[in-house]
């Protein structure tokens, strides 16, 4: 259920909520709203606070799942405080001018090996099942990303194909996979060169992109999120469940929230509200450095920026993604059709994506920048949040300092409401 409306009474107020219905309005208006839906339901008492056990910052995967987690099993009372004019985080998802059901902040493919995560998402959506394929421009090629061995027939020569295949069948598992850091430290000459080469063309310049330094200047795991494989497999994951929500991200989030225990404010910084409202404990999902007003300094964040166009052809590109790591500005072009599998819509609409550094009040940040002397601040902040363990619970990526992928985050959301809340 959701909050409501600017100038709204006691009794509109509460036949907002009974409806679901919402509007947004400046935060500015929402101290006399959460006074009206609390008359709305405690006509006789004098308090002007309206009362929740829990509040909680960010309506992504961490704060929706662990408000859906409270009310479901506890029966308890939570109010989302999110800043954004949307729940469902980065995930979300709408339906643009021309009909193309788009992700607001990229391709957001979900897979998992998880059974316990994949079950839990799957009470609030159905899935459209997607194998997600990535090409990248590699000297003028579109090739398979990550690369693989159809990659290596494709670029090098017929000539040396077969004996740098053999070299790495001999070394390597079919099927197996490994980092450019495993590769590169090969003491075969011939995997060695190869190792060059995909890291120059495939890894150095998009993370430089990306990231706004070079891959050994990060935490090794960042280039080990995308291997080499010792395949043909050409799918960007092999997880066991890879598929997105039937009816989109919003949806999935809206269906999670949809309890009368649970209420949504919208457009509204925390700090606007909080001195207005009585809980019994805080779920924070924002940035850790920013609820400590930055005590230990400023976090490094990474964030991005997305040109949307709309082209009225059947397709743009040859795949739903296709990475430009040495050319360009962007990284990578996303073209949404051919990751929902949307029919009877004429045209088609794509996003060109741009890293850039993350800029308090200019931008939002995405991803923690993983490096080791980053993580090393964010543990003074770690060590600050234990202090006030009893009262605030510290959840999510920009929480955390570290990246999720949308399994993960889920995973950690059940988690903690197992052991920091429901084991209580």
């Amino acid at each position: 259920m959701w909050l409501a409306a600017a100038g709204t009474t006691a009794a509109k107020a509460k036949s907002c909520i009974k409806t679901g219905f919402f509007l947004l309005f400046p935060w500015d208006i929402h101290r006399n709203l959460l006074c009206c839906i609390h008359k709305a339901y405690n006509p006789n008492s004098g308090e002007e606070k309206m009362k929740f056990d829990y509040l909680i910052v960010g309506a992504g995967f961490s704060g929706c799942v662990m408000a859906e987690r409270i009310s479901s099993i506890l029966g308890k009372r939570v109010l989302i405080v999110e800043q954004r004019n949307h729940i469902a985080g980065n995930a979300y998802d709408y339906f643009d001018e021309n009909g193309v059901l788009v992700h607001k902040f990229g391709p957001h493919i979900f897979h998992t090996n998880s059974k316990k995560v994949w079950d839990y998402l799957s009470t609030y959506t159905e899935w459209t099942p997607y194998y997600h394929k990535v090409l990248g421009m590699l000297d003028g090629e579109m090739v398979p990303i990550p690369f693989n061995l159809n990659t290596l027939n494709q670029l090098f020569p017929s000539t040396s194909t077969k004996a740098i295949e053999d070299a790495l069948l001999d070394q390597y598992k079919f099927g197996e996979k490994i980092t450019i850091q495993q590769l590169q430290n090969n003491k075969n000459k011939q995997l060695k060169a190869l190792a060059d080469y995909i890291y120059e063309k495939v890894f150095h310049g998009y993370t430089v992109k990306q990231w706004g330094l070079k891959p050994e200047d990060l935490d090794p795991s960042v280039t080990g999120r995308v291997p080499v494989i010792i395949s043909r497999d050409n799918r960007y994951f092999q997880d066991k469940y890879q598929a997105l929500p039937k009816h989109g991200y919003t949806e999935m989030f809206r269906r999670m929230l949809n309890s009368p225990n649970i209420k949504v404010l919208l457009n509204t910084d925390y700090k606007e509200i909080i001195t207005d409202v009585h809980y019994n404990k805080l779920i924070f999902t924002g940035p850790i450095d920013m609820y400590f007003d930055y005590k230990f300094g400023q976090l490094p964040y990474r964030s991005l920026r997305f040109e949307f166009e709309f082209h009225n052809k059947e397709e743009f590109q040859e795949a739903g993604q296709i990475n430009y790591p040495n050319e360009y500005e962007f990284t990578r072009i996303t073209e949404f059709k051919k990751l929902t599998h949307q029919k009877n819509i004429l045209g088609t609409t794509i996003a060109r994506e741009y890293p850039e550094a993350y800029k308090i009040g200019i931008n939002d940040p995405y991803y923690p920048v993983p490096k080791k002397e980053y993580r090393e601040q964010y543990r003074l902040y770690e060590t600050e949040a234990q202090t006030i363990k009893d009262k605030v619970i510290f959840a999510g990526r920009l929480a955390e300092y570290k990246y999720y992928n949308m399994d993960q985050i889920v995973g950690r959301a059940l988690h903690l409401f197992e052991k920091e809340i429901n084991a209580g």
